[in-house]
């Protein structure tokens, strides 16, 4: 008798549910913060310099951070992040800024002011100055100028004197961050463009404590030098090492991009699951439509970054998920097959999945880990995003899915409706004879994997080879992350060409050769340059190129120090990475298995190098995030595979000859088989999506991510397993049996009705 009350309970919770992610979705969007790359902005990376060669000590690196608090304040922008990183670095990122190069300028100006006389001599600075005391005026012609208040009179007239006493040198010069040895009155006053604020003649003595600087200023410059002023002078000098600078238009270009082509992915994977698993695919809709909800929600109340790499987390999460929804349906289709009845399928399938699935996530898990400790900016976004999407996507597909799916098998409304789980009844053995899910007939019996082990082995020892080889001769289009540079992004309503690009260039003096177009209308351009641009010359950049295409320019800086420590940083993440899963599947399975899957996973990080290589495409933080990434991945398809091996052995008992071996490396592989190209063909739908829709600036990553799911999927079958064979089968000449576990897997049934 169907058990209504089950029915009704499953479409109550699918309908709060429902209601609650309706209700609250808009609030949740509106709250998460964008990250540079979704609503432009920059970030810059300055090293502390102290002065007169004092050390970097932790007050100082303190005071310099509150001090462009401060002036960020002073801008008006929204949350900004400014982190002291190390012994003398502070990272400064500021999202949605209007006017980026008056923020640049205004963040690194010392703002020491002096008051000095015409020999250079300095008279008074900022330390006699009331904090907070400057104030934007105008003066008696109703031109700009700043009102400065001093804490003594005194002070004020003892300098007047003096200077009155110097006729006819008689002049109170005003300098911002005058420097010794360099700047010079004399040299200066006879410049068109001096470099001091303002020069007036002193005649007489003055008793006040009130000073108005009156310089050739505008509006805009009266208000930002009132606004320093009263922020305060840096304590020590900030050089520039890293920056990021993004447009508003690419930051909303790309969001738009990346979410279109997130949707089309998702859509894609939820009826490729409504198609193959039918009703249980169908609940996989609900808990993934739950976890994406649940993933923002938790990143909202992290008050999380969203950038344009975690977007893509996000949506690779999704893929993810699905995985652990396939493992699950998989085993209970396996089970039903048998002759279990759906309660009973459905208990010994869950069961039989969790270990796999909790394996599988754990190593995923320690590359994203790894990826957060070694990465920076955008790329922490992303391995942020991959945790947050590993544990939801637990939550969602173990537990989510055993309630819900629960709720129906346990109402008894499917028995006897295998179809409903996507078994056909011709599929189904009798259970009187005693069928193991392990003995089951699968569509792939008559491929021999290891028959054809030297094969996979030659081919991927060639093609090594020639990977070797391209990289010998064209070695890696290395970005500017890793070799230091400029790299100048340019967007434009119309198409552009390299020639035009290169004649624009040359108007702010700069010349490169290393021109790309890219973009669905050519509207892309990206020029690198080898030097650093100073600030300034970003300005400029900055400015020419807005009136130029309407569009701010994409502008990053990487110093040769910075490119040095992200490639160390790289190299240093995939080994701890590599050694972290060695450590883990030791732990869980066993050293050769371990091994053989460390061997794999690099083989598959290896063919991306190779491709990118050849193909000449740029490799960057995101390109180092992409191959950790497939590192998770490829591990656990991997970890699947292995998991059915270890089962295979249990049943096995011994192993007594090398046929033995054979028999549960194919078996084990022809049961996975299925599973592995469900799985990878889900994430790729999202890749590709990504791929077409996306935007232009995570290309490569997608790219990356392509090619590294199909390598990935390639040597979990085709080397992983394949080493573990040859290896075992050494293992069984020097012992002559090799005994595995000794009990047999008992899983309690009940009579099928």
């Amino acid at each position: 008798m169907v058990k209504r009350g089950r029915i009704v309970a499953f479409f109550l919770i699918v309908l709060l549910l429902g209601g609650a992610i309706g209700a609250t979705t808009n609030t949740i969007l509106n709250n998460i913060k964008l990250g540079l790359d979704l609503q432009g902005g920059f970030e810059v990376l300055y090293e502390v310099i102290p002065e007169d060669g004092k050390e970097v000590d932790k007050e100082i690196l303190t005071s310099t951070a509150e001090a462009l608090d401060r002036r960020v304040n002073a801008l008006g922008v929204n949350e900004p992040n400014i982190q002291i990183e190390g012994d003398n670095r502070i990272r400064v990122q500021l999202a949605g800024v209007d006017d980026q190069n008056k923020a640049r300028e205004m963040l690194s100006t010392e703002a020491n002011l002096t008051f000095r006389n015409a020999n250079d001599e300095m008279m008074m600075d900022g330390t006699d100055l009331v904090e907070g005391g400057a104030k934007q005026t105008f003066d008696e012609n109703g031109k700009p100028s700043i009102s400065l208040k001093l804490k003594s009179a005194d002070t004020f007239r003892k300098v007047t004197e003096e200077i009155v006493g110097m006729a006819p040198n008689n002049q109170l010069i005003i300098w911002m961050d005058f420097e010794e040895g360099v700047d010079s009155y004399k040299e200066e006053v006879l410049k068109p463009d001096p470099r001091f604020l303002s020069n007036p003649n002193v005649d007489r003595v003055f008793n006040m404590n009130t000073v108005s600087i009156v310089g050739n200023f505008t509006l805009e410059e009266a208000k930002t030098l009132s606004s320093l002023l009263n922020a305060g002078a840096l304590p020590v000098e900030l050089e520039e090492i890293y920056s990021t600078s993004v447009g508003a238009k690419f930051g909303e270009q790309a969001m738009e991009k990346t979410v279109l082509a997130g949707i089309i992915g998702i859509a894609i994977v939820f009826l490729f699951m409504l198609f193959f698993y039918r009703f249980p695919g169908f609940i996989a809709m609900v808990t993934l439509s739950v976890y994406i909800y649940i993933i923002l929600l938790v990143f909202d109340w992290m008050n999380g970054v969203l950038t344009l790499p975690g977007i893509a987390a996000l949506i690779l999460g999704v893929g993810m998920a699905v995985d652990a929804n396939i493992i699950t349906y998989e085993r209970i289709k396996e089970e039903l097959k048998v002759g279990r009845t759906v309660k009973a399928a459905f208990q010994a399938g869950s069961k039989n999945s969790l270990s796999t699935i909790f394996d599988a996530n754990i190593t995923t898990i320690l590359a994203a880990i790894v990826l957060f400790a070694y990465g920076t900016s955008s790329v922490k976004g992303f391995a942020t995003m991959l945790i947050l999407s590993i544990l939801t996507s637990f939550l969602t597909a173990v537990f989510g899915t055993r309630l819900l799916l629960g709720l129906w098998v346990n109402s008894k409304f499917l028995n006897k409706k295998p179809t409903w789980m996507g078994v056909k009844q011709s599929e189904i053995k009798d259970i009187a004879e005693n069928f193991d899910t392990l003995d089951l007939p699968t569509r792939y019996d008559k491929y021999d994997f290891v028959l054809h082990r030297k094969k996979f082995f030659i081919t991927s020892g060639v093609l090594i080879a020639a990977g070797l080889i391209i990289l010998a001769v064209f070695r890696l289009n290395l970005g500017i992350d890793f070799a230091s540079g400029t790299r100048v992004e340019l967007l434009s309503a119309q198409p552009l060409t390299a020639q035009e690009v290169k004649q624009e260039l040359a108007k702010v003096d700069l010349e490169t050769e290393d021109i790309i177009i890219s973009g669905d209308n050519k509207e892309i351009g990206v020029a690198r340059f080898i030097g650093v641009l100073e600030k300034d010359k970003i300005a400029e950049v900055k400015a020419h190129f807005t009136d130029v295409y309407g569009s701010e320019p994409n502008v990053n800086t990487v110093s040769p120090t910075i490119g040095k420590e992200l490639a160390k940083s790289a190299v240093i993440a995939v080994i701890i990475a590599s050694i972290g899963i060695i450590i883990y599947v030791t732990i869980r399975f066993e050293v050769k298995m371990a091994v053989a899957s460390v061997i794999a996973l690099l083989h598959d990080a290896f063919f991306i190098i190779a491709l990118f290589s050849i193909l000449r495409l740029e490799v960057d933080l995101t390109f180092i995030a992409a191959v950790l990434t497939i590192v998770g991945y490829s591990i656990n398809d991997t970890i699947v595979t292995f998991d059915r091996i270890r089962e295979n052995l249990l049943k096995k008992k011994r192993l007594k000859t090398k046929e033995d071996i054979a028999e549960v490396v194919n078996t084990s592989l022809r049961q996975t088989l299925g599973r592995s190209v469900a799985t990878v063909i889900t994430v790729v739908f999202t890749v590709v999506a990504l791929l077409i829709f996306g935007s232009e600036s995570i290309f490569n990553f997608s790219f990356a991510l392509l090619v590294g799911l199909i390598a990935g999927t390639y040597s979990s079958l085709f080397i992983a397993a394949q080493l573990w064979y040859v290896w075992k089968c050494k293992e069984l000449d020097k012992k002559g049996v090799i005994n595995t576990v000794k009990e047999k897997r008992k899983i309690t049934d009940e009579p099928q009705v």
